[in-house]
């Protein structure tokens, strides 16, 4: 099972449209629409040469995914670039759960 629309519905926040801009609108956290971005240049570069839009597909899917999460807890995806940047520092960085138990909590299964 993948991350449908009323997953997120049912746990009361607003889900983004499943289309680039209104997935880059709702990533809030910078590091995340920075990512974004690199990522549909890398991925619209890949389907000029292919001319698959698979590639494609599977880009907005898994950043609608990302969209939908902030849009459920903005703060925790901040925390997490946080925590990301600590780690890539080689600062201690304290053990939470793993994601996928935190996104199985939040009925998305990966």
């Amino acid at each position: 099972m993948t991350a449908q629309p009323q997953d997120f519905v049912s746990i009361g926040a607003s889900v983004p449209e499943k289309n680039l801009r209104a997935i880059r609108a709702a990533l809030i956290v910078p590091e995340d629409r920075e990512a974004f971005d690199a990522g549909l240049k890398a991925v619209l570069d890949e389907v000029r040469v292919s001319l698959d839009l698979g590639a494609l597909n599977a880009f907005m899917h898994r950043w609608w995914i990302s969209a939908c999460d902030t849009a459920k807890d903005p703060e925790g995806r901040r925390q997490m670039h946080v925590r990301a940047g600590q780690a890539l520092a080689g600062e201690p960085v304290p053990q939470g759960r793993p994601w996928r138990e935190i996104l199985a909590a939040r009925g998305i299964d990966v």
